[in-house]
């Protein structure tokens, strides 16, 4: 008997179904080299030959270079053995310099290094149908997939928080996963958190362990509202999104940012309310010995006159900005209808601002499906095509953003009521003094929005409508006290101590 090499190969499932499988080659070089006298050492791959490196057939070639006892490789025909022209050259190689020899069965043909010159050239013509087969093949499925892309359909494997339906062909929203996708987005955009702190508050709440690149690809995909990219070019999906445009855009916001998460071990009731007045910056709070709280300039321009100022102190003297207001409910009334006149010209400027915002979506929209055309008809090229269709993208999704924001109507419970406003503007200083420090700290920040201090005297700024209020109280006598006008906004006299 001599001995020989058996080597059978199939790439997918279908060529198994169509006869090509493993069974019916080993059946088929078997009998060939029991007729002819072989014993056939088998040798097996369930890979493509498209590119070089099947482990198999790797094997086969370092024998054949280095075992001189079997010269002889058994092969139903020429695509089971090669693909692709580098494995084809190899083999050639072998051919001329070591003596190989290639039986060919299902073609009867053997191709050795004195085989006719017509046999060799009848080889190379398999050689080149077969890498011919393969390229074609490529363009097909690149061709499908695109055909797909533009349908709508993600051409791929779905991302965390969905699956794929094999019945439809379709993707579906994971429901569990989503749940977790939705999480993901909004904490992050709540921009409390880094991407590594995220990853411990996702793994903690959900038990779920993402790593922190698949976190970053997650928060920038926009296939979670209903988009994907597919070869550089973003298509709408027919998929179902998992969240919102707007909280999309949050996150993206957060990203652009680039502000780090500022994390506070303990809560300040007056943190973020006060400015120095020698130098504007920021008053922040200091502990001492575990519980003494301090307020001092934070010294963004180096060294200042602000004195350090106590936690009490700041919180009886920003009191006595409240105490000296006073309010008619028939004032906070001309307040109110003036803020309800300023919201119906806001709703009728918002309906003006969507229909605009329609009008130019539709016009990008028509112009994205123009320039396919134009691609289609081969009026202009894939990479003008790619670049143009990315900016149009852009342009959509910055219109719907914006669209989006436009879509619910101004509403009138966003209006402080004129009970609210008369509560605030007449009883905030008895309100004040009923609270503990973390209510008047919120108390304070829902009229003010800061005070300038020197470390003697407030000079306060106000939320609207605050501000019109305040003003109109300090140049009009309507509490009916005498002594109301004559008295300063803010206290004057006053020392903060240090």
């Amino acid at each position: 008997m001599i001995p020989a090499f058996s080597y059978s190969r199939v790439s997918s499932r279908e060529q198994e179904r169509e006869g090509y499988s493993i069974p019916a080659q080993r059946k088929l070089l078997t009998e060939y080299g029991r007729v002819h006298g072989y014993v056939a050492r088998e040798f097996i791959d369930v890979e493509s030959a498209k590119n070089p490196g099947r482990k198999q057939f790797c094997e086969m070639l370092r024998l054949l270079e280095s075992d001189s006892a079997c010269r002889i490789v058994l092969v139903e025909k020429t695509d089971r053995l090669y693909r692709n022209r580098t494995d084809a050259l190899a083999f050639e190689g072998l051919i001329e310099t070591r003596g190989v020899e290639i039986h060919l069965v299902k073609e009867g043909r053997i191709i050795r290094k004195d085989s006719r010159s017509q046999d060799k050239f009848m080889h190379d013509i398999h050689v080149a149908v077969a890498k011919n087969y393969v390229e074609n093949l490529k363009e097909e499925v690149k061709k499908g997939m695109r055909e797909k892309a533009e349908q709508g359909i993600y051409p791929g494997r779905a991302p965390f928080g969905y699956r794929n339906n094999s019945l439809s062909r379709s993707i579906d929203v994971h429901a569990q996963n989503a749940a977790i996708i939705k999480r993901i987005f909004e904490l992050y955009a709540t921009r409390d958190y880094s991407l590594t702190t995220l990853q411990k508050a996702v793994l903690a709440e959900t038990g779920v362990r993402l790593n922190r690149a698949y976190l970053e690809k997650i928060l920038k995909s926009p296939f979670y509202i209903g988009r994907f990219i597919w070869r550089e070019v973003e298509y709408e999906g027919t998929h179902a999104p998992i969240i919102s445009l707007l909280l999309f855009q949050r996150v993206q916001d957060a990203f652009r940012s680039r502000n780090k998460p500022k994390y506070r071990k303990h809560s300040f009731a007056f943190a973020g309310l006060l400015r120095c007045a020698y130098d504007g910056c920021t008053v922040t709070t200091e502990l001492q010995k575990g519980k003494y709280v301090y307020y001092r300039c934070s010294h963004g321009r180096g060294r200042c006159s602000l004195p350090y100022m106590r936690e009490q102190d700041v919180s009886e003297h920003l009191g006595d900005v409240l105490k000296n207001i006073y309010v008619p409910e028939t004032i906070a009334r001309t307040v109110v209808d003036s803020l309800q006149a300023n919201l119906t010209r806001c709703e009728a400027d918002r309906q003006h601002q969507a229909a605009a915002l329609n009008q130019r979506l539709s016009a990008i929209r028509t112009r994205m499906d123009q320039i396919y055309e134009d691609n289609l008809d081969g009026k202009i090229d894939e990479e003008f095509w790619k670049q143009k269709q990315a900016q149009y993208r852009e342009q959509e999704r910055q219109l719907e953003t914006l669209a989006l924001s436009l879509q619910t109507p101004v509403a009138a419970d966003h209006l402080l009521t004129v009970e609210r406003i008369f509560e605030l503007a007449n009883k905030a200083h008895s309100l004040y003094l009923t609270r503990n420090l973390a209510e008047r700290g919120q108390l304070l920040k829902s009229v003010l929005l800061n005070c300038t201090t020197d470390g003697t005297s407030l000079a306060p700024s106000y939320r609207k409508p605050f501000d019109l209020i305040f003003q109109r109280a300090k140049n009009e006598d309507w509490s009916g006290r005498a002594d109301l006008n004559c008295r300063p906004l803010a206290p004057q006299a006053s020392a903060l101590p240090g």
